[in-house]
């Protein structure tokens, strides 16, 4: 049985290098899990905690977990592109986990502006889980996602509000998980938000 291993490494994405960080079980892994982070422009990275809590939920349920730095993030090469780079981006970082890890169940997560991304990619990629933390719906343009998609939302979100993704959601009847009294960086509620991953990537 191979060790975990946890490597920082850069791979080629469409604007030059991306820089990436990969959690790999080894051999108990039973797919990829791709994980993207929030808004580039306001500090969003890899190494955001709440991104690192959807990694460290896919982990433990099997996965490789990979998340990257946008383009212009960290040592990833280029600049913001709106949005649309960023989800070539995470096209290109699934490339690289289908080559690299070959087949197995794909998993995608992101975190507010990540969850755009992981959300429009899913519509190319189609994973058989999709995760979402308080998408950033109302800011950009989420689109429809799959019946058996998670979402999480802080009821104090001042980022985006709780009303956004209930009006976003309520087209598709789709259930929000709400953790009560939480904003939008989930402070104080990251174990049970990992938990809650760790649950839904067992059903």
């Amino acid at each position: 049985m191979k060790s975990a291993t946890q490597s920082r490494l850069s791979i080629d994405g469409p604007a030059g290098k991306l820089e990436i960080v990969a959690n790999d079980p080894g051999g108990a892994r039973r797919g990829v899990a791709l994980v993207a982070h929030p808004h580039p422009l306001y500090g969003g990275t890899l190494d955001n905690k709440v991104v690192q809590t959807l990694a460290k939920a896919f982990f433990a349920s099997g996965f490789c977990a990979l998340r990257l730095n946008f383009r212009g993030v960290g040592a990833s090469d280029g600049v913001f592109d709106e949005g649309r780079g960023e989800i070539e981006d995470f096209l290109a970082l699934a490339e690289h986990a289908r080559r690299t890890y070959g087949a197995g169940e794909l998993a995608l997560g992101g975190f507010s502006f990540g969850g755009f991304v992981a959300a429009s990619a899913a519509q190319q990629l189609g994973p058989k889980h999709l995760v979402l933390v308080a998408p950033a719906v109302g800011r950009f343009p989420v689109g429809a996602v799959p019946a058996g998609t998670l979402v999480v939302h802080g009821e104090e979100d001042d980022v985006v509000p709780l009303k956004d993704a209930l009006d976003w959601a309520r087209p598709q009847q789709l259930p929000i998980v709400v953790f009560p009294g939480a904003g939008h960086f989930f402070h104080g509620n990251l174990v049970a938000l990992q938990k809650l991953v760790e649950r839904h990537c067992r059903a």
